[in-house]
């Protein structure tokens, strides 16, 4: 409830930041997005993203955010959005119980479909390896965030270390939470996405650890989502050119996951994580486990 609560405040907080609108006689669609970052962050992050949909479609796209990766699955079947971003594991969630299949993934700096997890320790610290978190205490991020829990839970049962050897664990809401409590000594390391771990780097962070590439996040629609609504965000996305100064200033403002463009997607793109996921059973309903 506190946890709800406080999105909830953070929520109205961010209508005020958000730009205001004009009056528009466009189709308003609602754009789901994962709670990757705290609410006003989200907005300021998105909401360009959103606007430059908004000024190459003809139709009013609106954010809208959940507290969590589950409740923005759940949103494609409870008829609330027929269109969001989110990871690959929600991605293959929601795919499992709704009509849905990704149109597009980003692309990183490098201008390649992948990212990559790591997991995150302070420089202090003399942990050096997988084997040397025995006994330490860890912060995941959400229980389906691909890079905060389900590949480094993956990669560390491989290097023979479970759950139970912690001293004790966590999953905490956001990526950011991740690294600033490994940086406070809250926890003694953490599972972050790549771009996540290089943007605290110079505040005390170290790497102990790199997942294999994982495929970029898919924009996501309802298969039944009306043509025009899906060829017009296709369009207007795939005519960005990360190298062409009047699109990068376009871009400048949004989320480092966004800023580099877009390339086409397909559901085989993300079979690679669907394996991972057959190999490592996952509570459905992580309500009550996240901690702030």
């Amino acid at each position: 409830m506190k946890i709800r609560k406080r999105f909830i405040i953070g929520f109205i907080t961010c209508i005020f930041i958000a730009s205001p609108l004009p009056a528009s006689s466009k189709q308003v669609v609602p754009f789901g997005l994962c709670s990757k970052y705290n609410p006003r962050i989200m907005y300021q992050l998105y909401q360009p993203f959103i606007n430059y949909l908004n000024e190459n479609t003809p139709y009013q796209f609106e954010i809208k955010l959940s507290p969590t990766y589950q409740e923005t699955v759940d949103q494609f079947g409870h008829g609330k959005i027929i269109i969001a971003s989110c990871g690959p594991v929600p991605y293959i969630r929601a795919k499992e119980k709704y009509p849905v299949t990704p149109i597009l993934r980003t692309l990183s700096k490098d201008g390649k479909p992948y990212y990559r997890g790591v997991i995150i320790v302070r420089q202090d610290r003399s942990i050096q390896n997988l084997n040397d978190l025995k006994g330490r205490s860890f912060a995941f991020g959400q229980a389906w965030s691909t890079a905060g829990h389900i590949l480094p839970e993956y990669y560390l049962k491989k290097a023979n270390v479970r759950l139970e050897d912690f001293k004790h664990y966590s999953f905490l809401r956001h990526h950011d939470s991740v690294a600033y409590a490994v940086l406070k000594g809250q926890y003694d390391a953490g599972a972050v996405k790549d771009i996540i771990a290089y943007k605290y780097q110079k505040e005390g962070l170290r790497f102990i650890f790199f997942t294999e590439p994982i495929p970029t996040v898919p924009i996501v629609v309802r298969t039944d989502a009306p043509k025009g609504i899906v060829e017009s965000v296709k369009t207007a996305l795939l005519k960005l050119d990360p190298m062409n100064p009047i699109h990068q200033k376009k871009m400048a403002q949004w989320d480092e996951e966004f800023k580099y463009g877009f390339t086409e997607a397909s559901d085989s793109d993300y079979e690679p994580i669907r394996r991972i996921l057959r190999t490592m059973p996952i509570a459905q309903d992580m309500k009550g486990k996240i901690q702030d």
